[in-house]
C-alpha cells in the first residue's frame, strides 16, 4: 500500500500508545493515509490514569504545523488536545497560514481515568474563536455538556446540544452517546440542514481508552481520501466499533482497543 492523502495530527502525546496522538499515528496509518503531527503536549500515563502533563511552547506548536505544512500539504487536520489558550491561539495563526477547510476538532477535555486537561479560559476560547474554523466537532457527552453548559441525558438532548453549538459558530457536529446508559450507542450528526443517528451495539468493556481520538482521527482520514461527511463519520464508526469488538485486552486499567484490526498481513509477513 502506497499513501496518497496525507492527514496532519495536531494533539497530545499519550505515553502508553492508546490515546492521542498516537492512538492518532495508528489508525490514520491503518486506513491508508499519510500522518504528520504537531505535539501540544506530553503526559506520563498508563490505562489507570494521567501522572503528568508538560506543555509544549506554543511557538513551538506553530513551528511544527507551518514548517511541516510547507513541504507537505495535507488533504485533511485532525486537532484533539489542546490545553491552554496560549496554545489555541497558536494553533489558529497556524491555520490561517496553511489554509486548509478539512479540519476535525476533538475537544479533549477530560481523560477516561478522570484527569482534566484543558483549563477555564482554554474552554471559552474554543467556543468562542476555535470551533468556527473547523469542519466538524466531535464532542462526547461530557464535553458536550461543558461547551453548551446543558445536561444531555438522551438522544433529544444531544440534538438540543449540537444545536447550541451550530448557534455557537460550529459548521457540523458529531456528539458520541457512549456515556449514555443504554444498549445501544446513537452517535448523532447534526448538520444546518440534517439530522443523521448511528445506532450501534455497546460493548462490556473496559477497554475503550482512546476511542474519541481514534474515532476523530478515522473521520479525518476517510475526509482526506475525498469521502463525503456523513460517509466519513459512517465509516469512522464502524472501525472504532470493530476495535473495540477486537476486545484486545492491555494494561491494568481502561486498555487501549485495537487500531491494527483494520488491517492484514500477507502470509510472508506471518
Amino acid at each position: 500500500m502506497k499513501p496518497k492523502f496525507k492527514v496532519l495530527i495536531i494533539a497530545g502525546s499519550d505515553s502508553s500508545g492508546g490515546a492521542g496522538i498516537q492512538a492518532d499515528i495508528k489508525t490514520v496509518s491503518s486506513l491508508g493515509s499519510y500522518a504528520m503531527t504537531a505535539i501540544t503536549a506530553v503526559t506520563a500515563q498508563n490505562t489507570t490514569g494521567v501522572n503528568s502533563i508538560v506543555s509544549i511552547n506554543p511557538k513551538e506548536i506553530f513551528k511544527q504545523i507551518v514548517f511541516t505544512c510547507e513541504d507537505i500539504k495535507p488533504d485533511a487536520i485532525k486537532i484533539g488536545m489542546l490545553h491552554s489558550p496560549g496554545v489555541i491561539k497558536a494553533v489558529i495563526s497556524a491555520l490561517k497560514k496553511i489554509k486548509v477547510t478539512k479540519i476535525v476538532l476533538d475537544p479533549v477535555m477530560v481523560a477516561k481515568g478522570g484527569a482534566k486537561l484543558i483549563n477555564n479560559s482554554a474552554i471559552h476560547i474554543l467556543k468562542t474563536k476555535l470551533i468556527q474554523k473547523v469542519f466538524l466537532i466531535t464532542p462526547n457527552i461530557p464535553e458536550a455538556e461543558v461547551l453548551t453548559k446543558t445536561k444531555i441525558k438522551n438522544s433529544k438532548d444531544m440534538i438540543k446540544a449540537a444545536n447550541i453549538l451550530l448557534k455557537l459558530g460550529a459548521k457540523n457536529v458529531l456528539i458520541k452517546g457512549g456515556h449514555l446508559k443504554s444498549k445501544v450507542i446513537q452517535d448523532i450528526l447534526v448538520t444546518k440542514k440534517t439530522i443523521k443517528i448511528f445506532k450501534n451495539k455497546k460493548f462490556l468493556t473496559k477497554n475503550t481508552h482512546g476511542t474519541g481520538c481514534t474515532l476523530s482521527s478515522a473521520i479525518t482520514t476517510f475526509l482526506s481520501c475525498g469521502k463525503l461527511l456523513n460517509k466519513s463519520c459512517e465509516l469512522g464508526i464502524k472501525y472504532v466499533n470493530e476495535a473495540i469488538g477486537s476486545n484486545l485486552n492491555i494494561g491494568k486499567g481502561h486498555g487501549p482497543i485495537n487500531h491494527l484490526n483494520a488491517i492484514t498481513i500477507k502470509k510472508k509477513y506471518k
